[in-house]
C-alpha cells in the first residue's frame, strides 16, 4: 500500500530551504537586523545621556575660584579651556558655545566673594538658556553652603515613591523593532512571491501534490521565525547593553515575542499585496514605500504621535504600525499584558482581515 502524501512534511521541507535562502541573503539580513540595530546602538549610547552645554572659559579666568570649581563639578557643562581666546570667539559667533565666562575671586576674609563676565551671543539659542539656569543653580548652591540660616519660615517634608525612569531606549525600541517587523514583512513578502512567479518555482510547485495553502504558510512560517529570531536579538541587546525595560522579566519578553508574531503576520498581508499588484520588479520598492515609509515618519517609530500637530495625530492614529509600537511600549514598560492591550490588538486584527480580503482579490500564482 502506498504511502499518503503528507503535506505537513512538505510544508516543512519549503520552510526549512526559504529559511536557508533567507539567511544567505545579505541584503535580508541588513534590513532586517543591522538597521534596527544601528538605530538602537545610537540612541543607545547618546539618547539616555542628559544635556550637556560648552562654555568657553576666559584664559584669566581664577581656577581656584570656588564658583569655577563648582562649575567644573557640573556634568551637564563641558567647560573648554584648551582653545585660544580668538577661537572661543569664532565658536561663540557660531553658536558652538553658549558662552564665554570670565570667574574672578575677590578679596574676602570669610565666604567667597567671586564674579563671573558672561559674554553670550544670538546664535547660542536654547544652550544660553540653560546655561543661565545651570549658574543661578550652582551659585544658589554655594550660597545655602555658605550662608545658611538658622530657622525658617516653614519646614518640607518630602516623600519619595518607588518609580521608573522612562529613558530613551525604552521608547526607540519598541518603535525600531515595530519597523523592523513591517518592512521585512512588505518587502520580503512582496520579492518573494514576486520572485517566485517569475523564476517559475511556483509552477514547479503546482506539478507536485503540495496544496497552495501549504506553499504559502511554509515560506510564511520560514519569514515568521526569522523574524522572531531578529526580535530577539534586538530586544536582547537593548535590555543587556543598554537597559531596555522588561518589567515582568521572561514574562514580558514572551509577550513582546506574541505581539510581534501577530503584528508580522497582519504586515505579510500588505507584502502580499505589494506582489500581486507589482508588474516588474522594479515597481516592488516604490510600491512598498508607499505602505512603509509614512509608518516610519508617522507612526511613533522616533516621536511620539502626540508631538505631531493636531490635525496630523488622526492620520497617525490609523496606521496599524502606530498601534503595535503603542502595545509593545505599553507591555515592555508599564507592566500590561496581552489581554490589557486589547483595543491595539483589535486594531491591529482589523486591519488584517481588510488587507488579506484586498490579497485575496489580488494575489497571482503565475
Amino acid at each position: 500500500m502506498a504511502e499518503q502524501y503528507s503535506q505537513w512534511r512538505a510544508m516543512l521541507a519549503i520552510m526549512k530551504g526559504s529559511i536557508r535562502a533567507i539567511f544567505r541573503s545579505p541584503s535580508t539580513v541588513v534590513f532586517s537586523l543591522a538597521f534596527p540595530l544601528i538605530f538602537i546602538l545610537v540612541f543607545g549610547f547618546m539618547g539616555n545621556r542628559g544635556v550637556t552645554v560648552k562654555v568657553g572659559v576666559d584664559p584669566r579666568t581664577d581656577t581656584t575660584a570656588a564658583l569655577y570649581k563648582a562649575l567644573v563639578a557640573k556634568p551637564e557643562l563641558r567647560l573648554v579651556t584648551d582653545e585660544t581666546t580668538a577661537e572661543m570667539a569664532q565658536d561663540l559667533q557660531k553658536g558652538r558655545i553658549a558662552a564665554i565666562i570670565y570667574v574672578q575671586s575677590r578679596p574676602s576674609a570669610g565666604a567667597p566673594n567671586d564674579s563671573i563676565l558672561l559674554r553670550t551671543s544670538s546664535a547660542a539659542g536654547q544652550n544660553i538658556r540653560v546655561f543661565r539656569s545651570l549658574l543661578a543653580e550652582t551659585i544658589a548652591g554655594l550660597n545655602d553652603q555658605w550662608y545658611r540660616r538658622a530657622g525658617s519660615v516653614a519646614t518640607v517634608a518630602t516623600e519619595v515613591v518607588p518609580g521608573r525612569k522612562y529613558t530613551t531606549i525604552d521608547f526607540i525600541l519598541p518603535g525600531q523593532l515595530g519597523f523592523s517587523l513591517l518592512s521585512a514583512a512588505v518587502f520580503g513578502t512582496a520579492f518573494l512571491f514576486f520572485s517566485l512567479r517569475q523564476t517559475l518555482v511556483l509552477k514547479r510547485f503546482f506539478a507536485t501534490p503540495v496544496h497552495r495553502g501549504y506553499i504559502i504558510l511554509g515560506e510564511g512560517l520560514s519569514r515568521l521565525l526569522f523574524q522572531l529570531f531578529g526580535a530577539v536579538v534586538i530586544i536582547s541587546i537593548g535590555y543587556f547593553a543598554f537597559g531596555f525595560t522588561l518589567i515582568n522579566g521572561v514574562s514580558t519578553f514572551a509577550e513582546m515575542l506574541l505581539l510581534c508574531a501577530f503584528g508580522l503576520i497582519v504586515f505579510m498581508g500588505f507584502g502580499f499585496v505589494v506582489s500581486g499588484i507589482a508588474k516588474t520588479e522594479s515597481t516592488i520598492p516604490p510600491l512598498a514605500n508607499i505602505v512603509t515609509l509614512p509608518q516610519f515618519l508617522l507612526a511613533g517609530t522616533f516621536f511620539s504621535v502626540d508631538s505631531f500637530p493636531t490635525w496630523l495625530q488622526p492620520i497617525c492614529r490609523i496606521m496599524p504600525l502606530t498601534y503595535l509600537n503603542d502595545a509593545l511600549r505599553k507591555i515592555a514598560f508599564e507592566g500590561l499584558h496581552l489581554w490589557d492591550v486589547w483595543p491595539q490588538i483589535m486594531v491591529l486584527g482589523l486591519w488584517g482581515v481588510v488587507i488579506y480580503a484586498v490579497a485575496i482579490k489580488v494575489f497571482r500564482w503565475e
